[in-house]
């Protein structure tokens, strides 16, 4: 009896760890997909990684050295990204922590930002997922940007 309920221990262990990898898995095919958008100049494919009612935000510096949080729409975001030629945005991103309870998830990604090949900035993206229709969006990117300290 004790090695069958530590096979069935086992085994749901399994089951479980499979499906949060999976999880884990489709939500960074979620960011991805905004990156990729990015690279290609896609505004489309930019628009389709976002929730309908999805935030964009980047926290800056004032002249006076205060922290500022500048909000951006999604579309004027595309519209900007499709203005350059494909290639010139490349934010290159690591995935530290992913965070997932049911149909929310919550992504940490430091990044290094290139444009046109050259080092621009870098700084930390987070991001709020939500799973809708089976499918995760982004429904708040928030971003910090420096342009040191970026080991």
């Amino acid at each position: 009896m004790k090695k069958f309920l530590l096979l069935l221990l086992l085994t749901s262990s399994s089951f479980i760890l499979k499906a949060q990898t999976s999880s884990a898995d489709s939500v960074k095919a979620a960011v991805k997909l905004l990156f990729t958008g990015m690279k290609n100049s896609d505004p489309d494919m930019i628009r389709n990684s976002f929730a309908d009612s999805a935030l964009l935000q980047s926290i800056a510096r004032s002249r006076e050295g205060n922290t500022i949080i500048r909000n951006e729409s999604i579309e004027d975001f595309a519209k900007q990204i499709a203005a350059i030629a494909k290639g010139d945005a490349d934010e290159r991103i690591t995935f530290d922590v992913i965070k997932i309870d049911g149909p929310l998830a919550v992504v940490w990604a430091p990044y290094q930002f290139y444009f046109k090949g050259a080092f621009s900035h870098c700084g930390v993206d987070s991001f709020q997922l939500v799973k809708i229709n089976g499918v995760w969006k982004i429904q708040y990117l928030i971003d910090t940007r420096r342009r040191d300290n970026c080991q």
